[in-house]
């Protein structure tokens, strides 16, 4: 009633989904505003025009059960999951604990429910209805989140049902197309009251009902049920509750307390148990001695429904009956469902009501719950199992392993994003008679917990302090903690607080001693140790072993070096080792890829679309960050800025480029991230050199170079060359000459060696530049960053211009101006079309290409099918269903004007 609009939208919904346009909707709202309702009618709209509808329900004691949520909606669909792909069926399977393997990744799982559903909407549109979505455990609304923003072609429609609370929006479900239903407008209130009350109303009484249910529709049909009949008829309670929704709780309370005692502890059993299983209630009700008349007067009161599921009127009934209860009463219900709960079926729910019936301490339901916290860990449920460890160490009696259990638990909550939670753990534990390395490892949690917390400047210091302790109690866990700190004080940079990279790096150098044989962490943490006490020359040695003992892993690399790809990433661009970090940061995407890991896929795509940037590759960079910037949309995450800040800057887009870098440095600076805002002046620096801004790129140039960045001064030294000779500072542009000469030949790759011939020559005056320009060539030639060989051409055609060799330097800039333009540099290339313009040639403008028609993401795709890959295969890569890579492959066709795979592969694709 009064939803006219509610259900125009929920048609609309379905009508794009019955056409082959997925989407979901998130209704949002107080309790009792009719959520339920409109769910019911997109049911009963969706089921007579042939949409399969499967639903779920968030139960608030359920949101400790891993997937319990998802395993509800897709449980009925699993005869359709032998067609997945293998990796994503063997993660639904360890998900919902049908099989046993490795922990999958939460958004490996969202992949393969995805692709579920998909394949269920291959037989007809698929409607999904979850409602009290805010009650879902963690990991089924992640999933289901992350499955919301990815359908798109699949004949699919996801509807969510969201209840307003105190503690805010459901947050994984924030930025979904939502529809907040409002409440009833006066009119339409009172025809609700009267259809829903069989009794004599005065119009004083129901203008005082209609005031006080302020156009809540429950409280509509609610309030008048509370109150006796003779106050229908003459009278109503005063105002003055605190909600609409509390005061509908109240009324239920009241209803149930006037039960008799056998049917309300027949309802608190039915409401601590959220599984709704008919059956294991009245096994449940048998072990208190309830007969299966007690059900009667709450059915009669409409407060229960018992069918082949157990069902509350609403879900205001059962946190109404539950918290009206007594607390033995509670633990006598829990005990009772955790005798009626079998064992070798369900262990994990038997062994969470069995913790929830102690009063006081219990070892054996303590141990009972850390071992459920193992089996749903297995099952990737972090969440739960750290609220598992977390119950488990408060029924400990032993003080020494309820300290032992509140650490473990304080690592899982932590793991689980739960820092909070984690510290308070933490102050627990440190009350129980702890061992030294228990302490140590206290001590490491705290910093690491304060890292992820605030990514501050201080936190080298902390990191320090803990591997310091840890050193003489475990020296591998010391070495790496070092190492730990050391990264820490490499991200903080210059903007450290307290203890510095130098101290870090001296007090690295009293490690435990590496293991012989040495393993890529040990030889990172001597290399970098060494980089920042004796400095770069010393260093190179030690990091080059690293990289090389990496890059000969590449194909076994376990968990512990993958936690140190990215700063061997770092190592190799400070090395300028063009190779090593090119393959390094495309295996750390792959590994993302293989695992499913979305959690690290996106930093990873950012690391890779930031190296094709320099590689010359701006519209395989652009796709990337096109695929990075859909994931962390889908994930909820926050967008990476370091690939878009460098292809505008290297686009020379100003504008773009300034508004990106005043943003970076400005958060980067607030958490105290030194590293960041060098990277950010560094590409500055290439934007104004583009631009022909020389004092501005020397002014851009210089911090990274001062600050002596582990990775950004590589990237900045050549820059500040450049931009110190054109702008009239030789003596500049020598002493950063000298510097990076000495430092190319520490490294000794044709990269670094080409870069210094470059930069030789544009700070030589006379014929004997041109040597160097040639030798730049030639090296550059052999490298991957390409635009370091299209700027030389560009600047040695420069020269050649000023000493007046015009055809010569028509042949450089002629070169120049082809690569940049092909690849997208349009400032540099702009350069090098007004040197060719004084040359007196026009150059020639781009020819239009008929993929300029694509989007980012179409170009991705065209790429992807043109290596020959499927459409399941792409849609594995990219987190799609098949159905969806099949649409926008014919966009693609179309905007081509072909028909075929076969005449996309004979496309010249950029």
């Amino acid at each position: 009633m009064g939803r006219r609009a509610e259900r125009d939208a929920v048609e609309q919904l379905l009508s794009r989904a019955r056409a082959g346009r997925s989407g979901t909707l998130v209704l949002r709202g107080e309790a009792g505003i009719g959520k339920t309702a409109l769910l019911e009618y997109a049911r009963e709209t969706a089921a007579p025009s042939g949409f399969r509808v499967e639903s779920s329900v968030g139960a608030e004691s359920e949101t400790q059960f891993v997937f319990a949520g998802l395993h509800q909606l897709c449980a009925p669909l699993l005869g359709r999951a032998d067609a997945l792909p293998d990796p994503q069926q063997a993660a639904l399977g360890v998900a919902f604990g049908l099989a046993a393997g490795t922990a999958p990744d939460r958004f490996l799982v969202g992949l393969a429910v995805l692709n579920l559903l998909a394949e269920v909407a291959e037989e007809g549109p698929l409607l999904c209805l979850v409602d009290d979505a805010q009650w879902l455990d963690e990991a089924s609304a992640q999933v289901l989140a992350f499955v919301a923003r990815r359908v798109e072609a699949e004949q699919v429609a996801l509807v969510f049902a969201v209840r307003d609370s105190d503690e805010g929006d459901v947050e994984q479900f924030a930025g979904l197309p939502e529809l907040r239903l409002d409440r009833l407008g006066e009119a339409d209130a009172r025809v609700l009251l009267t259809a829903g009350v069989h009794a004599p109303l005065d119009d004083a009484v129901r203008e005082r009902i209609v005031a006080e249910a302020r156009g809540n529709p429950l409280a509509l049909l609610e309030l008048p049920r509370s109150a006796p009949p003779a106050k229908l008829a003459g009278g109503f309670e005063l105002p003055g509750v605190p909600s609409v929704p509390r005061r509908v709780e109240d009324g239920f309370q009241r209803r149930s307390a006037g039960l008799p005692a056998e049917a309300r502890l027949l309802l608190l059993v039915a409401a601590a148990d959220p599984t709704g299983d008919t059956a294991l209630l009245w096994r449940a009700a048998a072990h208190l001695g309830i007969s299966p008349q007690a059900a009667l007067p709450a059915e009669a009161g409409g407060l229960l429904e018992m069918g082949a599921r157990v069902r509350f009127r609403h879900p205001l009934v059962r946190s109404a009956v539950y918290q009206a209860a007594t607390a033995p009463d509670q633990r006598r219900a829990h005990r009772a469902l955790a005798d009626a709960t079998d064992p070798q079926v369900d262990p994990d729910r038997r062994a969470w009501h069995r913790g929830l019936a102690v009063l006081g301490t219990d070892e054996e339901a303590a141990a009972e719950l850390e071992r459920s916290a193992g089996r749903v860990r297995a099952r990737g449920g972090l969440a739960a199992a750290a609220a598992f460890l977390q119950h488990a160490a408060e029924l400990t009696p032993d003080p020494a392993a309820r300290a032992t259990r509140a650490l473990e638990a304080a690592h899982a909550k932590h793991d689980a994003g739960a820092s909070e939670t984690a510290l308070e753990l933490l102050a627990a534990a440190e009350t129980g008679p702890l061992d030294a390395l228990q302490h140590a490892r206290i001590e490491l949690l705290r910093a690491q917990i304060a890292f992820h917390l605030t990514r501050g400047s201080d936190m080298p210091g902390m990191l320090l302090d803990a591997a310091k302790t840890l050193a003489p109690l475990d020296p591998t866990l010391a070495r790496e903690t070092h190492l730990h700190a050391l990264d820490a004080a490499i991200h903080a940079g210059h903007l450290a607080r307290g203890c510095g990279l130098t101290e870090v790096a001296e007090a690295a150098h009293d490690a435990p001693a590496a293991p012989a044989p040495p393993r890529p962490v040990d030889l990172l943490l001597d290399g970098l140790a060494t980089r920042f006490t004796q400095g770069f020359e010393a260093s190179a040695p030690t990091l080059q072993r690293s990289l090389t003992t990496l890059l000969g892993n590449e194909s076994r690399v376990d968990d512990d070096d993958r936690r140190w790809l990215w700063l061997a990433c770092h190592v190799a661009s400070m090395l300028w080792d063009d190779e090593a970090l090119y393959v390094l940061a495309g295996h750390g995407v792959r590994l993302a890829r293989e695992a499913g890991a979305l959690s690290t896929l996106p930093a990873a795509l950012n690391a890779v679309a930031s190296i094709l940037v320099l590689t010359g590759e701006l519209a395989r960079a652009t796709e990337l960050a096109a695929e990075e910037a859909a994931i962390t949309q889908a994930t909820g995450a926050p967008p990476l800025p370091n690939a878009r800040l460098m292809l505008a800057a290297w686009r020379g887009r100003r504008s773009e480029t300034l508004e990106l870098h005043a943003a970076m440095v400005k958060e980067a600076t607030e958490r105290g991230e030194g590293s960041t805002v060098d990277l950010a002046q560094a590409t500055l620096a290439a934007l104004h050199n583009g631009l022909g801004n020389y004092d501005d790129a020397l002014a851009a140039a210089t911090p990274p170079c001062e600050h002596d960045d582990l990775a950004y001064s590589s990237l900045a030294l050549p820059e500040l060359v450049e931009a110190a000779a054109r702008a009239g500072e030789p003596e500049r542009a020598a002493a950063a000459l000298e510097r990076l000469t000495s430092r190319a030949r520490a490294s000794g790759t044709d990269f670094a060696l080409g870069l210094v011939a470059r930069s030789r020559a544009l700070t030589t005056t006379g014929p004997g530049a041109e040597e160097h320009y040639r030798e730049a060539i030639v090296r550059l030639t052999n490298c991957r960053w390409a635009v370091f060989l299209a700027r030389t051409h560009l600047v040695y055609g420069e020269w050649l211009r000023r000493e007046r060799r015009r055809q010569d330097a028509r042949e450089q800039l002629r070169t120049a101006h082809r690569l940049l333009s092909d690849m997208g540099m349009e400032a540099f290339a702009d350069r090098a079309a007004r040197e060719l313009r004084a040359t007196g040639e026009h150059p020639r403008k781009r020819t239009a290409q008929p993929t300029d028609s694509l989007t980012d993401h179409e170009l991705h795709v065209a790429r992807l099918v043109a290596t020959g890959a499927t459409s399941r295969e792409v849609a594995a890569q990219l987190f799609l269903s098949p159905r969806t890579v099949e649409a926008h492959l014919r966009n693609i066709f179309r905007k081509l004007g072909i028909t075929s795979r076969r005449q996309l592969r004979e496309l010249s694709l950029p």
